[in-house]
């Protein structure tokens, strides 16, 4: 399958196009994910199968960042709280521009690496928070928020988080502080997969109904539920997001844990379950079929 370059999505004007654009990366991020974890024999599918739409919206359409200067005072933040899908935010980042996906796939997850199996803001350039205890995400992002207000400075903060997350007490105590100091830009986004690394997210620790409990915190929350796996609805929430940004807003997206590969998805088995051949060849097939018939609307349509 032709593989497009992320610079062809940040010049496109047509919205149309981007769109689908952003929808044919997404799917193809997840095939180099899942070559990844296979070379490697280790790693997290499921939930960086979940967040690839919602990312590559972030990355490439949505956020104030410059991948020749990473630390940029005036970029906006990303915090991935549910840090074990760092090889989806691995590979877009690298798509990007903020270093060289060959690079990625020859050192993921190895000794000393810059890209470890859990984001680490020291190492990787494009990594504004190391994650992977879950819960600390949301705190963090508040702080960040925080300080945006204090030095009156304009950066918005995105924070993603996952069933995990909402398991944790100190993700309710930062709802809790950021509906009292109520700082600007701070969008809280949930993969809601309903599935966790030893099962079902309503056996473990049952969330709903999680709208109304974000609600009873006092925090402005999107009534609609997105679908995170449609480039079209996660774009019509930014503009949601957008409207109500002189407050934290909270926007749940629906999602499907291992998205793309029927037999992985929703199985908490595929959380970090090592991809072995068969696995592999299987997945392959059916990421690249999807993969072909997203590409009739872009190079279809270009060529014609």
């Amino acid at each position: 399958m032709k593989k497009i370059e992320g610079s062809l999505i940040l010049r496109e004007k047509n919205i149309e196009r981007k769109i689908a654009l952003i929808s044919y990366l997404a799917q193809q991020s997840r095939l180099d994910v899942l070559e990844m974890l296979y070379k490697r024999g280790n790693g997290h599918w499921g939930g960086s199968a979940s967040v690839a739409e919602i990312l590559a919206m972030l990355i490439f359409h949505i956020m104030k960042i410059d991948p020749q200067n990473p630390a940029w005072p005036n970029r906006d933040r990303l915090v991935l709280s549910k840090g074990h899908a760092a090889p989806i935010l691995y590979v877009l980042l690298a798509m990007r521009g903020f270093f060289d996906i060959s690079n990625l796939k020859s050192s993921f997850r190895t000794l000393n690496s810059r890209f470890q199996g859990h984001p680490c803001m020291n190492k990787t350039p494009g990594v504004d928070m190391s994650t992977g205890a879950l819960g600390h995400g949301l705190s963090v992002s508040l702080g960040m928020a925080l300080a945006a207000k204090i030095l009156k400075n304009d950066y918005r903060t995105f924070v993603i988080i996952g069933d995990g997350d909402l398991n944790e007490g100190v993700t309710w105590e930062g709802i809790m502080a950021a509906a009292k100091f109520k700082p600007p830009g701070l969008f809280i986004m949930v993969d809601y997969n309903k599935v966790q690394l030893d099962g079902p997210s309503d056996i473990i620790m049952p969330l709903d109904p999680l709208l109304d409990k974000f609600k009873s915190f006092n925090l402005r929350v999107s009534d609609k539920i997105y679908d995170g796996h449609s480039v079209v609805e996660i774009m019509e929430s930014f503009e949601w997001m957008m409207q109500n940004r002189n407050e934290p807003v909270v926007v749940i997206y629906k999602t499907r844990k291992g998205k793309g590969i029927s037999f992985m998805e929703d199985n908490y088995k595929w959380h970090g379950g090592k991809v072995d051949e068969k696995s592999y060849l299987l997945g392959k097939d059916e990421l690249n079929k999807t993969l072909e018939k997203l590409s009739h609307l872009i190079f279809v349509e270009k060529e014609s």
